[in-house]
């Protein structure tokens, strides 16, 4: 059984949604496959040899009733011709298949295959073609085969399905002639697949104006692994006004092409999303059929490849051979329109007004004149004329800096002069150097480093135009040629440099410059302020939508380089065919730059002399000096001062240190270049490219877009944000001048160790910030926490900062503890062995404390044994046992004899009672031995004396003693 996959259905291949050419571009998941019995079998069918349904034979196939295709290539690289009916025809006698061209075999551009003889044919007049190749140039809605994928990019701010709305409305926008990617801060990828049968190439036009957006565009296989495309991922910038061009090659097979976008706003709004238009793709296998011109080009000769745009006032239709002039009284068009239009009458919209260089008698002429091309009529009824031109009126004085000596226009003063523009200008007095810059607020003329264009994206109208006008006290935008247009005002200044007196001054800041604006709209106009450095690329610094009052706004310059600052004004960014908002307008009052590189001078200001000074020249005073009042002398600031950055004259200039600081010479800061922190601190060198994005601070902000997100094959990030480059003191209390940190922003602390706040701000202001940035650090004792320690933000503020003016940080490190001291450690004795005995020292745990003093070393003393005590205590208790037995039998002697002698006394009473014979001594003297014994009777016993007691008898109770005489028995 055969298989035949025929090419793609019939089309034109442009960009349309409709078919599309033969050229091998069916999408590698749905191929339209033919089955068939045999290849014999279809063509016996087909030529009427099998029996009909119907039993008539179906006729004979003419050649408009089929079409050649040819079959997939095989393994050697041929394939075959086949005749493949169009639908709704019923015929017999289709052409055999014969062989084909070899599957790499393309025609040239210009050409096409002519499939019936399988050779190169020139397109006619009126069509073109690419040869091999497929291009995508119309872009009223998105082609076929173009899908959009968005997503959310998950940063600290909170992942996509903490956002209401996501990502599910942005998208890649069709513009007609081009297609623009989005402008939020989503992630957006443009995707098309195309099947090559050869090597070969895309290639696309684009405008890339805005860094704040990543624009990246890969390949990826059917596998969905990306091609070795690496260096021709990253998109380079393109200058305003000016399409860029990229291509890559492909590799045969199935190539999945990627335009993805990513916007990193950083609370700006993006000035100009991603445009792309003519897309190619080289290295289909072939193409049968030339494609017609779209409507608003032509082709008037044989063998083109590309269509030619009808010029101004002409138009043509699809397949035009030439352009149809339209009638130029009553009709007009634009360049590439496929009708003309009617001419609608002139209004107030369709002229503005200028004013003249001021001529010898200083006057000035307000002239007025219709905005070119010219489309409106002016002898229609209801239009209106333009007013008379000519009226002269006083010129405005020259600019501060500039006078005019008596002639029409206004020239620089001389270095090392001044003037306010209405005098002459003059020397600097002695002691006083001038203080260069520039102060533009009178509007007669542009200045001579300030230019103004025109551009837009979809046309040419307003090429060549001035972007803005000047009308005397102001400069403003000017009419331009569509309402979607950029109206530009550059500015160029090619250094800052701050004064010889300043030079002392503490801090990175080198000039600024200010601006007095304001914006007067019906629809949604935008004013954008852009910043280029060096001339690498042009990031904008703040924009402004929408009427706005008339405000001023500042922007401080920290590096010496050269800076073009831009001002781009759009009325509205959707494409209109008529003027509908040309009297929305925005007005700049007045432009100041400060400490300007060639720069003219308003006015003077005091500097220090040298000790043997003689003219009136300055000497720079060393750091921490200011200038002494009386005697233009540098002095010392007093100790734990510092000076000022914008006044250095007078010891008032000395402005004392915060909490917790002193003063020091030199500063540190951390150098944020190239998107990475660095922390040494190198020379800036002026003009450097090295440090084109180079921002010096104590904290500054990237949002970082790790590798591994969204398919990023590298870490990116934005350009970096100062938070803090002024340090304001540091305290153990929560508020410092109007920054507070609130108790419920961090944990509480599990130690009694207070924490310590670190206080900065920054003099970079915003419009949501009119007061700047400020940073507060706290600073947490945590012994668990090594080294750098870990750095964390409040929870109810997850980017760190909850209005995007005040940022706060937790700081928790082993390293912000206290230092050590005695009262950290406390000791151990250990046990007497052999007569030492050692004593330790170990710290309290946890411990709160970090360096200061060390562990004493651990001691080492003498001691007694315990066995020598053991000794002692047995010999005094042996001693004190022995004493108590002796005195124990002494007393026990003692108590016998004195009982003996109470006995004795007892019964001498008794026998003087009873008459009883007189005993032969009294008592036993003393000395004298008494040898008789003594025999107790009746003796009560113990129980017996206590019932006596107890019964309390009155009785007496004798004790009888037997008494051994010493007489002769027979006495």
């Amino acid at each position: 059984m055969l298989f035949l996959r025929p090419g793609p259905a019939r089309g034109r291949g442009r960009g349309r949604p409709a078919r599309a050419p033969h050229s091998g571009l069916s999408p590698p998941w749905s191929p339209a496959w033919i089955c068939c019995w045999a290849l014999a079998g279809c063509q016996a069918a087909w030529a009427g040899d099998l029996p009909s349904t119907s039993g008539r034979p179906p006729p004979p196939c003419l050649e408009k009733d089929y079409h050649f295709e040819y079959t997939e290539c095989d393994s050697s690289g041929s394939r075959w011709r086949v005749a493949i009916p169009n639908s709704a025809v019923d015929c017999s006698g289709l052409p055999d298949p014969v062989r084909g061209k070899e599957c790499t075999f393309s025609c040239a551009s210009g050409e096409y295959l002519e499939m019936k003889n399988q050779v190169c044919s020139k397109c006619g007049e009126g069509t073109y073609s690419l040869g091999s190749g497929i291009k995508f140039d119309e872009w009223d809605e998105l082609p076929a085969g173009f899908s959009n994928v968005a997503t959310f990019m998950d940063t600290v701010v909170g992942p996509s399905d903490s956002r209401p709305e996501g990502c599910n409305n942005s998208s890649w926008v069709p513009r007609g002639n081009y297609i623009e990617s989005n402008r939020d801060d989503c992630t957006v990828s443009l995707i098309y697949a195309v099947h090559l049968k050869k090597s070969g190439y895309v290639f696309f036009e684009y405008q890339y104006v805005d860094n704040n957006i990543f624009f990246e565009f890969f390949i990826q296989n059917d596998q969905c692994q990306e091609m070795d495309t690496t260096a021709d991922k990253w998109v380079k910038l393109t200058d305003n006004g000016e399409w860029g061009s990229h291509s890559v090659m492909l590799k045969s097979g199935t190539n999945i092409l990627y335009w993805r976008t990513t916007g990193i706003l950083m609370g700006s709004k993006a000035v100009k999303p991603v445009l792309v238009k003519n897309i190619t793709i080289e290295g289909v296998a072939y193409t049968s059929e030339c494609f017609p011109c779209k409507p608003g080009t032509f082709s008037d000769k044989p063998g083109s490849f590309i269509c030619q745009v009808c010029p101004r006032n002409t138009y043509s239709e699809k397949g035009a051979k030439e352009c149809i002039r339209c009638d130029e009284d009553s009709q007009f068009s634009e360049e590439g329109s496929s009708e003309c239009m009617e001419r609608p009458p002139c209004t107030s919209k369709d002229y503005f007004q200028i004013h003249t260089p001021c001529d010898e008698e200083g006057k000035t002429q307000i002239m007025y004149k219709w905005i070119e091309p010219k489309i409106c009529r002016e002898d229609l009824t209801d239009a209106i004329r333009l007013p008379p031109s000519g009226e002269k009126k006083d010129c405005p004085p020259c600019n501060p800096g500039f006078y005019n000596n008596g002639s029409s226009s206004c020239h620089p003063c001389p270095p090392g002069t001044f003037s306010d523009g209405t005098k002459e200008c003059r020397s600097c007095p002695a002691g006083t150097e001038p203080a260069l810059g520039f102060e533009y607020k009178w509007w007669n003329v542009l200045p001579g480093n300030m230019k103004t264009s025109c551009f837009n994206v979809g046309n040419s109208k307003c090429d060549g135009m001035n972007g803005w006008e000047v009308a005397g006290d102001h400069i403003q935008s000017g009419a331009g040629g569509s309402d979607n247009d950029y109206l530009i005002l550059n500015l160029h200044i090619p250094g800052f440099k701050p004064p010889t007196s300043m030079t002392g001054a503490m801090g990175s800041e080198l000039g600024r410059i200010t601006f007095v604006f304001e914006t007067l709209c019906s629809a949604d106009c935008v004013l954008y302020f852009m910043v280029d450095i060096n001339r690498k690329s042009t990031n904008v610094v703040e924009s402004w939508g929408g009427t706005k009052e008339k405000q001023a706004y500042t922007h401080v310059i920290f590096k010496n380089a050269t800076f073009t600052f831009t001002w781009a004004f759009q009325r509205t960014n959707q494409g209109q065919d008529n003027r509908r908002f040309i009297n929305d307008m925005v007005k700049i009052y007045s432009i100041t730059a400060t400490n300007a590189v060639d720069g003219v001078a308003s006015s003077c200001r005091a500097c220090a002399l040298g000790s043997e000074q003689s003219g009136s020249s300055c000497v720079p005073c060393p750091p921490g000096h200011y200038i002494e009042k009386e005697t233009n002398q540098c002095m010392e600031c007093p100790p734990d001062t510092y000076l000022s950055i914008h006044q250095v004259y007078g010891k008032e200039a000395c402005i004392p240190c915060g909490p917790g600081s002193r003063s020091t010479q030199g500063k540190k800061l951390a150098v944020c270049t190239n998107n990475i922190t660095d922390f040494t601190v190198k020379e800036m060198v002026a003009g450097s490219d090295d440090y084109t994005n180079l921002v010096g601070a104590f904290v500054c902000q990237s949002t970082i877009i790790p590798s591994e997100s969204k398919g990023f094959r590298a870490a990116l990030s934005s350009q970096s944000i100062i938070l803090a480059d002024t340090f304001l003191g540091v305290t153990v209390e929560t508020t410092l001048q109007n920054i507070n940190i609130k108790e419920d922003m961090f944990p509480v602390s599990p130690s009694q160790i207070p924490d310590v706040h670190f206080f900065y701000k920054s003099s970079t202001t915003t419009t949501s910030c009119v007061n700047g940035r400020s940073t507060a650090v706290k600073m947490r004792c945590n012994p668990a926490k090594p080294g750098a320690g870990a750095i964390s933000v409040p929870s109810k503020c997850p980017a760190g900062t909850c209005d995007g003016c005040t940022f706060y940080f937790l700081w928790e490190s082993v390293e912000a503890c206290p230092l050590c001291t005695e009262h950290d450690f406390h000791e151990i004795e250990g046990a007497c062995k052999r007569g030492f005995q050692e004593t330790l020292y170990v710290w309290n745990e946890p411990k709160w404390c970090i360096k200061g003093i060390s562990l004493p070393e651990k001691k080492l003393s003498t001691c007694e044994t315990v066995d020598f005590w053991l000794k002692v205590g047995a010999g005094v208790g042996a001693f004190t046992a022995v004493l108590l037995v002796a005195l124990t039998c002494y007393f026990w002697k003692k108590n016998q004899k004195l009982e003996y002698k109470y006995s004795k006394l007892v019964m001498t009473t008794n026998s003087k009672e009873c008459e009883l014979p007189a005993a032969d001594s009294c008592a036993i003297m003393e000395g004298e031995d008494n040898e008789e014994e003594v025999v107790y009777s009746n003796k009560q016993s113990l129980l017996g004396k206590l019932k006596s007691l107890a019964t309390k008898e009155k009785e007496d109770h004798f004790e009888s003693v037997q008494l051994k005489s010493s007489r002769s028995p027979n006495i």
